[in-house]
This record gives structure tokens, sequence and C-alpha cells, in this order.
């Protein structure tokens, strides 16, 4: 019989997925947005993330709007965890969209259209609407049950009272079988709104504290409400535009959200929708929440989609744009023409760019072991010293990259902490772009169509990417 070692027993119950960014939980920025050396999975990058704090810090006050930010750099400089500190550092009220620049040339509607979409999913409508409530503490729940099977449907009475009055509801079968759906007992505090009939549980009474048998881990104590049973409460629902869209231009309304088969919106839908939630922003019942829409890979748009990008943030329910590039002096897509990092110059006049600066030794190490951490990798003092000295060499993905299959090697050897005999292991399998590009040289001769010339830019490339 297979012995089973615990070890190697996993929890199915939580799957979680490390991505690259994974590790980030905001920008590292303390209250008077000095950025700390390390924090929230953020390193160095001070300048940088100071800069996106003070966007943010306008974003969430609402000062800004149809503003442009560039995060320019080399690759491997920390721009899209910036961004990913940026989008946790705003919350869940702001909304956040994020495409690459790639993505507009393979979906099946035009550029623009793609780019509009993306536009109005970054832009957000704070609806409020006054619902009619009854909130109380739950004294008691009486269901009559038939006794023959098939006979009349389920009837019961619900006794509910706050501080000040108690009242008794009749129950027909819809409700009754809400409040089993919702598990509600005597002593929980629960609010009914009236309109659809949903029943929300607040949480169990202090005056039932000592009910040590009806007490989980997870219970919430609330106070018993005061007033009448009956009241009006004001509701927030927070939706993007893009979603407003959706539904109220197709058949399937908001079906479409989850099939994601969203298609061309035209253009009279949108004008309609935007004179109803301005309708709605000046009799009070919403406002709008300028967003952030983040391209990667900017320097992949072409012409028209950097003059339709030009119109766009003059919109007055334009979002904050933060786009990232890579690139240096290079040509525009569709154009002849080169400018810097691919963007037209009088694009790049709207953007305040914000430079990253290649990793520090130290920055490099720090970041290393944040991720063995995130990946769950025990790793040796001396084999964190390599594994930075390759992170210096080659570059900082690489050495990421390094950390899982080290783990896989020290895990095939049965040790339980990864040493530097791992590292060099998996350093020798999984070749860095220098040493691919080196035995493509030595070897080129063997392979198909092989150009010298090419090869010999291809590997000044890689050096100055390393160097």
């Amino acid at each position: 019989m297979t012995e089973i070692k615990l070890s190697e027993m996993r929890d199915l119950t939580r799957i979680e997925r490390i991505g690259a960014h994974s590790h980030i939980r905001g920008l590292g920025l303390d209250s008077v947005l000095e950025p700390r050396v390390s924090s929230e999975g953020m390193v160095g990058q001070t300048s940088a993330r100071k800069a996106a704090g003070v966007i943010v810090k306008m974003v969430q006050e609402g000062k800004i709007a149809g503003r442009a930010v560039l995060l320019a750099g080399q690759p491997g400089t920390g721009k899209t965890a910036i961004a990913m500190g940026m989008a946790k550092s705003l919350g869940q009220e702001t909304p956040f969209a994020m495409m690459a620049g790639s993505e507009l040339f393979s979906l099946e509607m035009s550029k623009t259209e793609a780019l509009m979409q993306a536009f109005r999913k970054a832009i957000g409508v704070r609806i409020k609407e006054e619902t009619e409530i009854i909130e109380g503490e739950v004294v008691e729940i009486q269901i009559d049950r038939p006794a023959v099977s098939g006979a009349a449907s389920k009837t019961g009475k619900l006794t509910l009272k706050t501080t000040e009055m108690e009242t008794v509801y009749d129950l027909g079968a819809k409700m009754i079988e809400a409040l089993g759906k919702e598990k509600v007992q005597s002593g929980d505090v629960i609010a009914i709104d009236k309109a659809s009939g949903k029943i929300t549980k607040l949480g169990r009474s202090f005056s039932r504290s000592r009910d040590y048998d009806a007490m989980g881990p997870q219970t919430k104590f609330v106070q018993c409400p005061d007033g009448e049973l009956q009241k009006r409460k004001e509701v927030v629902h927070c939706v993007t535009l893009h979603e407003i869209d959706v539904i109220n231009s197709r058949t399937q309304g908001f079906l479409a959200l989850f099939t994601g088969d969203t298609g061309e919106i035209r253009a009279e839908v949108r004008e309609q929708i935007d004179t109803k939630v301005a309708e709605w922003r000046e009799e009070g019942k919403a406002e709008i929440v300028p967003g952030v829409l983040f391209i990667d890979e900017v320097h992949m748009l072409d012409i028209e989609c950097f003059s339709f990008l030009n119109r766009a943030l003059e919109n007055d329910m334009a979002p904050i744009l933060v786009v990232a590039t890579n690139r240096g002096i290079t040509t525009i897509r569709g154009t002849n023409y080169k400018s810097p990092h691919g963007i037209p110059i009088d694009f790049l006049d709207r953007l305040l760019i914000i430079s990253t600066q290649p990793y520090t030794e130290e920055e490099i190490r720090k970041i290393l072991d944040i991720r063995s951490q995130e990946e769950d990798v025990e790793m040796s003092e001396d084999a964190k010293v390599l594994l930075t000295k390759i992170g210096i060499d080659t570059s900082l993905r690489y050495a990421i990259h390094l950390i899982t299959s080290a783990a896989l090697a020290c895990q095939k050897r049965k040790g339980k902490i990864v040493e530097m005999e791992d590292i060099s292991r998996v350093y020798q399998l999984f070749y860095d772009v220098k040493r691919s590009t080196q035995y493509l040289m030595e070897y080129q001769s063997q392979y198909m169509f092989s150009d010298v010339s090419v090869g010999e830019e291809v590997e000044d490339e890689a050096n100055a990417m390393v160097s």
C-alpha cells in the first residue's frame, strides 16, 4: 500500500495563483506620501512611487481627470508593479481598468471602439437611491407546516423588535424560504428590503452574547436597532459607464457582461446614457467617479489610436490615463517617423512623465527575498547571494524565474532549503537572453535562414539590455 506523506497533501479548498505581481499590496507610502524603503511589496523606485502617490491622492479627492501619465523606463524596472500598486491604493470604490496595447489588434471590433470601451470601464457612476427597509432584532419565528404534503403552502409569523417597539409580521412561502436560506434565528438583527424582499443578516444582538452554543468564531455582534421598525435608507450602487452601456445596448442585457460578447456599442446608446447620467447628477441622484485606465506596451498603439486618445482626454468624463513603455526613440506605428517612446510629440506633450531607474544590488536582494516568501521557498543565505549576483549579471526577471525552479531541484534531491547547488543547477538548465544569443551566434550556421548581420545586431541589443 502506498504511504501518503502529510507534507504532500494540499488544501484544495483555497486555490491561490502566484502571479508576477501578486506580492504587490500598494505603493508603500506613509501618511504624508513619503515612500518607505520597502513596504507593501514595493522596493526602491522612491521618486516614481512618490509621484504615483500624488496622482492617486488627486484621483481619490476628485481633483484630477482627463490627464495622462507615462511610466517610462528600462525593462524590469517595476513600471507594471507601480501601476498595480496604484490600483491597490485606490481601493474597490475607484474603477481601475487594465489592458495591453497589443490587445487592440486581436479583438473583433475596431481599435477606437475597443479604446472607448476601455475608457468607459474606467469611469464609475455612484448611484444613490432611497429604499424602504424593515430593520430589527428577531424575537421569534413561527412556521406552520401543513400536516399533509402537497397541501397549502407553509405560512408563519415573524416577530421583530427595536429598542422602542415590537411588531408581528405574517410570512408567505417566499419569505420563509429566504429566512431559511439566510439561516435566521431568534437573536439575529436583520434588514428586509420591502421592494425586493431581500433579507440581509446584519449580525447577532449583544443581548444574546452569552448564548455560547449559538456562537461561532465569525459571529459579529451589533446593537439592537432603535426608533421605528420601518425606515427609509439611502443605498449606493457603484457601476461603470461600460456596464450601463452593455445592459442598455443588447437584448440579453446584463448577461453580456458575463459572456464577454459585448460587440460594438452604438454612439446613440452612449449619448442617451450620458444625457441620463447628467440628469441624475443635476438631481443629486448620482455622481461621477473618474477612475484610472492603464495601457501597458503603449508603443504598440498606432497613429489612429493616439489621435483618438488625444480627443478622448478632452471629454468631460475622461478618466486618468496611465501608460507604460520600455522603448527609447523608435518608429511611431503606422508612420515612418521616429519619436521618443514611439509616441507622437503632440500626445507626449500632454503626458506627465514618471521615470523608473534600474534597481541597485541591495534592492534586487530585497525583491528576491519578497518573491521567495510569496512563492513559499526557503533559501539559504549563500543561495540568496548567488541569486542576487545572477540578477545583476543577467536580469531581475530571470533571477525571479529561477526561484521556483530551484525549489523543484531542491525537492528532487529531497532537501528542505534551497542551496547554492540548486541555483547552479537551474542556471545551467535554463539560459538567459545573453547566453542564448551567444549560443545562437556560435551555432547559427546550423540553423535555417541564418543571417549573420542580424545576429550581430541581436547580440548587441542583448548586451545592451543586460548592461
